[in-house]
């Protein structure tokens, strides 16, 4: 079984040696760039690990791997125009290096290159291409209640946690459940790793709230307090409202809608009641619990514990981040 930085290691090779097609350059240099810029892999990662619960040859899950990574950074090309953000993973984002029109196209260009990565696979291509394009309108329809929780008041918080599941849970579960298939694990197991990635996945996000609000620039590798900014109604903010005064809490709502302090006003006063409701106490409580429930499906897993082990210590290192 191997560690996740030798499998950091096999992918990172496996990008290294990937030819993209080199003309039209101003549509496939974008992808090169967005591809280049690194990040966690956690998904790509995670689908060669659960292959690798069963076989040892983890090359013949990587082009599904890929195929994660390609998408995952798709979306992040349209989210970052759609949220008007200037910086990701620390460098200029796809639409500001470039311009809006490129960051849409290659984007789309990447969509389709990820679906390709599933002809290696001609035995399980029409159960990978189900499973993926499922995930992938998942996507797509917790982006639109994102976009659509900016318009409304007071989004219920079991509505912002099914947002959160798919906009981002949903592919981590995607690809734990790709390696499943491709190494053709019982099915139980593969619905096991599902729900373990989907719930790692909520927790994740509900960590990456608390990082926004109250991380490190550098450590983050984008601006503190960008969802404050773009007045994105995310759990800290939901839950504080049921838990300031009311008065604080009107105040909270006026500063989600109003547009008179500076920016660095506007993210002091929010984090100042943020702090008041002591939000971030109950989102690490949140984080644990579907930190407990992703768990116990890692355990129903049919395999041996030491092989599981590299899933557990994975899932408790992301977890564990305070920056």
């Amino acid at each position: 079984m191997l560690s996740f930085k030798e499998l950091a290691a096999v992918f990172n090779d496996y990008l290294g040696g990937y030819s993209y097609p080199s003309e039209p350059s101003g549509l496939y240099k974008p992808v090169e760039y967005i591809m280049s810029l690194g990040g966690k892999r956690i998904r790509p990662l995670l689908c060669l690990a659960s292959y690798n619960l069963y076989h040892n040859n983890v090359m013949k899950a990587a082009d599904a791997a890929m195929a994660v990574e390609v998408f995952h950074n798709f979306s992040l090309v349209h989210d970052d125009l759609m949220d008007n953000a200037d910086i990701r993973r620390g460098k200029a984002s796809v639409h500001k290096k470039y311009d809006d029109n490129t960051a849409i196209l290659s984007g789309d260009v990447m969509l389709i290159m990820s679906y390709q990565c599933f002809e290696k696979y001609p035995e399980k291509f029409y159960e990978l291409n189900r499973l993926f394009s499922k995930t992938a309108i998942e996507v797509c329809e917790g982006q639109r209640m994102d976009m659509d929780f900016e318009n409304m008041e007071r989004p219920p918080i079991d509505d912002y946690i099914k947002m959160i599941s798919l906009k981002t849970s949903v592919l981590i579960a995607c690809a734990l459940q790709m390696g499943a298939v491709i190494a053709s694990a019982p099915s139980k197991d593969a619905e096991h790793l599902y729900e373990f990635g989907k719930n790692i996945g909520i927790a994740f996000q509900v960590q990456d709230d608390l990082l926004d609000s109250f991380g490190k620039d550098a450590m983050i590798g984008k601006k503190v307090g960008g969802d404050i900014l773009q007045r994105k109604k995310t759990y800290l903010y939901l839950k504080s409202l049921d838990l300031l005064s009311q008065e604080q809490a009107i105040r909270l709502k006026n500063l989600y809608s109003e547009q008179t302090l500076s920016d660095a006003e506007h993210i002091h006063e929010v984090k100042t009641l943020f702090k008041a409701a002591h939000v971030d106490v109950h989102a690490q409580e949140l984080k644990l619990v579907y930190q407990q429930l992703a768990m116990s499906h890692l355990d129903a897993v049919d395999v041996e514990e030491s092989k599981k082990q590299v899933l557990r210590s994975f899932a408790e290192n992301l977890l564990d981040r305070s920056y």
